[in-house]
C-alpha cells in the first residue's frame, strides 16, 4: 500500500491532485476551528448545554457537524449539506 502511495506521488498529475486535496482538508480543518466573529463563546456553550439536555435533535445535528455547530465555527454549515447528501 505504501508503494502505491509512493508511486502516486511520482506521477505529476496525481501528485498535484493529492496535494490539492490535502491542502483543502487542512483549510477546512482550520476553518472549522475558527469561531465566528463577534460571538460570545461562553454564552453559546451555556445555550448549547441547555439545548442538549432538553432536545436530542440538537445533539444529533451537532454530532453530524463534527462539533462545529457547537463552536459556531466559520465552516459550521459547510459540512452539513455534504453529510446529508452522503447519507441520502
Amino acid at each position: 500500500m505504501l508503494t502505491a502511495f509512493a508511486r502516486a506521488f511520482r506521477t505529476p498529475d496525481l501528485r498535484k491532485k493529492l496535494l490539492f486535496t490535502l491542502l483543502m482538508i487542512v483549510v477546512f480543518r482550520i476553518g472549522q476551528n475558527l469561531p465566528t466573529p463577534n460571538v460570545n463563546v461562553e454564552v453559546l456553550k451555556q445555550t448549547a448545554d441547555a439545548a442538549k439536555k432538553s432536545n436530542q435533535l440538537y445533539g444529533l445535528v451537532d454530532l453530524f457537524s463534527g462539533g462545529a455547530l457547537l463552536k459556531l465555527s466559520v465552516f459550521a454549515l459547510g459540512i452539513m449539506p455534504y453529510i446529508t447528501a452522503s447519507i441520502i
